[in-house]
Order: C-alpha cells, then sequence, then structure tokens
C-alpha cells in the first residue's frame, strides 16, 4: 500500500509543489533536485523514484523553482537559492509524522546536484546518502565538497565528456566515502538503451545500503 500525496512547501515567499510517495515498511525519504529547465515531472527522474520505491524507498520529486523563476537563466543557476529550497523540503520531511526520523537522501541531477551537495555539507542536517545523476557538482564549490561527510556517488554518461572531467575534479574534492561510476556509451540525458536502467539501479543500491547503515 502506498501513500502518495500532492504536498505544498513554504520556502520564504514561495510555494513548492511536489508528490510524496512512500511505500510500506519505508526505509528511508530521497528528496529529488531536478535540473535547470526541469521539474518534478521530469520523466527520468520520476523513472529513478519508481525503482527507488520498488525497493522500499520513499521519494519526494519537487519544483524547487516557481513557473516565474524558471524562465530565468540566472534563477536556473542559482545554486544559493535552489540549496535554500531544497532545505526548506528536508526541514519539512522531518516535521511530518509518516516521514520525521526516516534516513534522509538527495538525489540531484544538473543543476541540483550542487544544491544537494551543498545542502548535504550543512553541519547539522543528517543526510544519509547523495546521488549524482549527470550532475554539476563543481558548482557546489570547493569548500562546500570538502564539508560533505554523507555517502556520495557521483553517476556520469561516459559520452558526456565534459561532464566526466567535472566530475572527476569534484570526486577528488569528496572526503566522504564516495564512488564515481560511469555509465558505458551514456549521453547527458542517459537516453540511451538501458543507461537510465544502470542509473536507477547504481542508486538504489546505493540509498539502501546507506539507509539501512543509518
Amino acid at each position: 500500500m502506498l501513500a502518495k500525496a500532492l504536498v505544498h512547501i513554504s520556502s520564504g515567499n514561495a510555494s513548492m509543489e511536489g508528490m510524496l510517495d512512500l511505500p510500506h515498511e519505508t526505509l528511508g525519504i530521497v528528496l529529488f533536485a531536478h535540473g535547470s529547465g526541469s521539474s518534478r515531472l521530469s520523466p527520468r527522474n520520476n523513472y529513478v523514484a519508481r525503482v527507488l520505491r520498488e525497493a522500499g524507498i520513499g521519494s519526494l520529486l519537487l519544483d524547487l523553482l516557481t513557473t516565474e523563476e524558471d524562465r530565468f537563466y540566472d534563477t536556473r543557476f542559482d545554486i544559493d537559492l535552489l540549496t535554500r529550497r531544497l532545505h526548506g523540503a528536508a526541514d519539512w520531511v522531518g516535521k511530518q509524522d509518516a516521514t520525521a526520523g526516516l534516513p534522509l537522501g538527495l538525489f540531484g541531477a544538473s543543476t541540483g546536484a550542487a544544491a544537494a551537495l551543498r545542502l548535504a555539507a550543512h553541519p547539522t542536517l543528517p543526510v544519509a546518502a547523495v546521488v549524482s545523476r549527470g550532475g554539476r557538482p563543481d558548482l557546489a564549490g570547493l569548500e562546500a565538497l570538502r564539508a560533505v561527510r554523507a555517502p556520495t556517488l557521483l553517476i556520469v554518461g561516459g559520452d558526456d565528456r565534459d561532464v566526466v572531467a567535472l566530475n572527476r575534479h569534484a570526486f577528488d574534492a569528496l572526503s566522504c566515502p564516495k564512488d564515481l561510476a560511469i555509465v558505458a556509451g551514456a549521453g547527458h540525458l542517459f537516453e540511451e538503451a538501458g543507461a537510465l536502467e544502470s542509473v536507477a539501479r547504481l542508486a538504489a543500491e546505493w540509498f539502501a545500503g546507506h539507509f539501512a547503515r543509518a
């Protein structure tokens, strides 16, 4: 039996809309931070979330930006703003009866990965695990990367060469338990046959393993 609900989370003057989906006997919950120009309706993130739920992991897919904010390039790349919004969602999750006390995971794509890592670097927020899909962890900044303590998995398409290089540099800066998974033959959007399935499997294994330890 699934607990599924459309939720609205206030952050400053904005209201974020999201879809909360909890499987029975939830192992933990993952907040999804979408990338530039995407939304909580992203078919790729929704596919990953579905695989996570099949593994007993809850998900919260939400729009970090309002429709108006998402029209502007500068706002899409405002990592400070995205991080504050994601932090607001994490605080909300920690106060709900159905999710309080669950291990918290963060899944970020593109610019959302930078926000996830910035949030994971927060000294008082208990993040159990982080996964980045085709992310820009470099945008989190060196100071934040060095401060992350949550086990972090960076997943990159092998043919996404520029992003592979950026992820390798970010990986070297991380001092937490970490892994870098390169999906051979995959591009930035993991549209190739079997590529997104590999992402979902890697993410589910990473979150399930670290949630169990948490």
